[in-house]
């Protein structure tokens, strides 16, 4: 009785594993286009804080 689960347990163990082989998606892997950097020519430029702090009457 054991003996039987275990066989039949197998086999289907073994056709998973079959047919998750067979089912997979096969691509070929292609060359990757070989694309230039971008730059970037604007200097990066923050606006400027005024040097004094405004009253606040406490």
């Amino acid at each position: 009785m054991i003996l039987t689960i275990t066989f039949i347990l197998s086999f289907l163990v073994a056709l998973n594993f079959a047919l998750l082989y067979f089912s997979c998606n096969k691509t070929k892997k292609t060359q990757k286009e070989i694309r230039e950097p971008r730059v970037i020519n604007k200097p990066i430029t923050t606006p400027k804080l005024p040097s004094h702090l405004a009253p606040t009457g406490s």
